[in-house]
């Protein structure tokens, strides 16, 4: 039988975060807590949104979007995580792993996107305060959603057909919690060198790109607060409508990054897994508490909604 008619029926092991029995209660446990606290919390932030009329604005339209993103990101690595420690299999078939890529790449894809959305719009209500409301107009509002989500279902499609052309060696241990797309790649016995131009593509393309849309953002927000503002009260009113959303670009960026360049340097599989908990489950499970802690108006609405 051919290897690629072989690929089709195959199942893959994913090794998790550690292959020590005694460590498989603390880590689902662990993990347990994260993903609920994660559901739970970016729940709260989107009912809260929809129930009061006064955050029927663009900044929590799109906070909520990013909400339900974040939901669906953790959902589609922790849920089988959970169920692999519980049933103590590491099993995942070929058609569900190609399925956990597909929907990985696309969500994360869709988190970059909407941080350079929401860093628009804070550039927008600082240096064009008085037009605000023309620009970021609900047609505009919904476009700009829209064409992330086209723009990230192109890419993640793009990524799991060139891996579907790949046939891949007998030994399918994939070391991590999740069937990640570099881990997949390298355990093809294939030629890689589309899928690894096509994974550096996407990488500058919806990684750089969204991160420099961010950056000009926030270099035009800092410019028009020193000029344009002349109180030290109204630039400080300014900027901290912007904490919230730089730490959490700062959290997902920079965690994001560590675990690729730290991978390029160590070439630990489990190192990789390890850190990409930060940015997969820590982030999702953070933003819910870094966008209500400082935000007199999410306070008072999960008051009412509670």
């Amino acid at each position: 039988m051919e290897l690629g008619n072989l690929t089709g029926s195959s199942e893959f092991l994913l090794l998790g975060l550690s292959e020590e029995p005694e460590l498989q209660p603390l880590i689902f446990g662990l993990f347990l807590s994260m993903y609920l606290i994660t559901v739970f919390g970016n729940l709260l932030i989107i009912l809260a949104v929809s129930s009061d009329s006064h955050l029927h604005t663009p900044m929590y339209f799109f906070l909520s979007n990013l909400s339900l993103v974040d939901i669906c990101f953790t959902s589609t690595t922790v849920p089988k995580m959970l169920v692999n420690i519980q049933t103590q299999s590491k099993v995942i078939t070929y058609a569900g792993c190609i399925t956990q890529m597909y929907f990985f790449v696309l969500f994360a894809g869709l988190d970059d996107f909407l941080l350079t959305v929401m860093a628009y719009d804070r550039y927008v209500a600082i240096c064009h305060p008085l037009h605000y409301m023309v620009i970021m107009n609900p047609r505009l509002c919904g476009l700009l959603v829209l064409v992330s989500w086209i723009m990230s279902v192109l890419h993640s499609l793009l990524q799991c057909l060139v891996v579907l052309r790949l046939t891949f060696c007998p030994d399918l241990e994939i070391p991590h919690f999740f069937c990640e797309i570099k881990q997949m790649v390298q355990l093809a016995c294939s030629d890689t060198f589309l899928n690894n131009m096509v994974m550096y593509f996407g990488i500058v393309l919806l990684g750089g790109g969204p991160l420099v849309g961010i950056l000009y953002s926030y270099s035009k927000i800092i410019v028009s607060s020193i000029w344009g503002i002349p109180s030290a009260q109204g630039k400080y009113k300014a900027f901290s409508t912007c904490v919230s959303h730089l730490l959490v670009v700062s959290l997902f960026y920079g965690t994001a990054l560590g675990v690729y360049l730290s991978s390029a340097v160590t070439h630990s599989s489990y190192s990789s897994a390890t850190a990409s908990v930060m940015y997969t489950v820590v982030t999702p499970m953070l933003n819910p508490f870094i966008y209500s802690l400082r935000n007199k108006d999410i306070k008072r609405a999960l008051k009412r909604l509670l």
